[in-house]
């Protein structure tokens, strides 16, 4: 493929508009109607999200996880303590979060500080996975370099014997983070790329302000 007919990729979005009256004044109520339309359209993956963390020279780095929870408290994920995300977030708990839905031509970004979880909700989500979820939360030592696959198959293997009777106790280097937003941007594609963008961003008595944006 070369470098021209990349540039020529591209598609009109003309599913939609969005208007400041077809707005909740509570973004995450808004948030929450727009997931449940990804939901509803059976868009693979609808809580995939991008998280993306600094580190302490300044370099983003950005991975993509799962959305468990969202509600007023916030956007809830779980994850490796040790993993790369979990050691920016210690040093710098600014984050963002991208929700991509391609195919509703529609993206939300949430910018915010990320809070570790209670160890309440840690177990009872670790305890609500498949055990062999659990299991693989043991096995990998996340972000580490390994030299290959099988020697990550044979440590789950491992501790699928050691754990084979009874539940599979939380690893003290599992957790989550409960993200509180301080900006939640909603995107429409429009035709010939004059998009809707509007912007809610929390004032100091905690209420939102909501801006139309130039595409």
């Amino acid at each position: 493929m070369t470098t021209q007919s990349i540039a020529d990729i591209r598609r009109e979005y003309v599913s939609g508009k969005l208007d400041r009256e077809d707005l909740n004044d509570d973004p995450m109520e808004q948030f929450q109607l727009w997931l449940k339309d990804a939901v509803d359209a059976k868009l693979p993956d609808p809580t995939a999200m991008t998280v993306a963390t600094v580190d302490a020279e300044g370099q983003p780095s950005q991975r993509i996880v799962l959305l468990k929870d969202v509600s007023q408290g916030g956007f809830v994920f779980y994850t490796n303590l040790q993993s790369r995300k979990a050691l920016e977030l210690k040093g710098n708990n600014r984050i963002s979060l991208h929700f991509p839905w391609h195919f509703l031509e529609r993206q939300v970004k949430v910018c915010g500080e990320a809070e570790p979880l209670s160890t309440m909700e840690i177990t009872k989500y670790f305890l609500s996975r498949p055990k062999e979820s659990q299991l693989a939360a043991w096995a990998s030592e996340q972000s580490r370099p390994i030299s290959t696959r099988q020697m990550l198959m044979t440590k789950f293997e491992e501790v699928k014997q050691k754990f084979k009777s009874g539940e599979v106790p939380i690893p003290s280097f599992w957790g989550g983070y409960r993200v509180m937003p301080h900006e939640i941007e909603f995107w429409q594609g429009g035709e010939h790329r004059l998009h809707d963008r509007f912007v809610y961003s929390k004032q100091a008595d905690s209420s939102w302000e909501i801006e139309r944006l130039m595409p």
